[in-house]
């Protein structure tokens, strides 16, 4: 397993993926992007013409892939079947229906395990989902969880959707509260701090202000010796 291992949970367009990008950056570390392996999942199983709530379905198709992520600076490649296909995974196809993957516990578990591979392989990560601290890295040096108000998550994730999307201010933040409130219900891996989490809230926060402020933890607990 790496020797610093630093996990960022929290809810959708809170900002944790960047952050966690950034601070991998200045850590010197690698980046697991979890979100990126439910996606992969996701656009394996649409590709395969899968019933996505079909957990067996789901399975199957995981048996059946090839699955490969690669650290690369700052950001994490993610390959299916030998094709490298990190930037169709934003494809608004596969972020409607993540969700399946995300829901289906004997999935949830397999994708943990994957993780926990992929960081058994790097010296320092930084990975962020919504179950980092609490499932796949309970043993975690140092445990974040970012939050930040419903509205100004919309605002985020609203600036970075493709113009085509059409959607307004207010339809996004439906979409992110009904997200919260599924992620905060599921059965397994539920959307949570952990007990010993740094909870930071990133509303009044530019992105950083945010990376800054963790990496002072970071020093703080992990690298007093240098």
């Amino acid at each position: 397993m790496a020797d610093l291992i630093v996990t960022i949970d929290g809810p959708a367009a809170s900002g944790k993926s960047t952050v966690a990008r950034l601070l991998a950056r200045k850590l010197g570390a690698s980046f697991l992007d979890t979100g990126a392996m439910y996606r992969v999942v996701t656009l394996a199983a649409i590709r395969a013409g899968a019933d996505l709530s079909d957990q067996r379905q789901l399975l199957d198709v995981m048996d059946e892939s090839e699955f490969k992520f690669s650290a690369e600076q700052d950001k994490m490649l993610v390959f299916l079947d030998g094709t490298d296909v990190t930037e169709r995974l934003r494809d608004r196809q596969v972020t409607d229906n993540a969700r399946y993957i995300a829901s289906a516990p004997k999935v949830r578990q397999k994708l943990v395990g994957m993780q926990r591979v992929f960081a058994a392989t790097e010296l320092k990560i930084v990975t962020e989902g919504r179950d980092q601290g609490t499932v796949a890295f309970a043993d975690a040096d140092i445990k974040f969880f970012l939050t930040a108000e419903p509205a100004e998550r919309a605002r985020r994730r609203l600036a970075e959707m493709p113009a085509g999307d059409g959607l307004s201010l207010e339809q996004v933040q439906s979409d992110i509260e009904r997200r919260d409130k599924s992620d905060r219900d599921r059965a397994v891996g539920p959307l949570k701090p952990a007990d010993d989490a740094i909870v930071v809230d990133t509303t009044d926060l530019n992105i950083d202000e945010v990376v800054d402020k963790l990496f002072g933890f970071v020093k703080e607990k992990c690298l007093k010796d240098g």
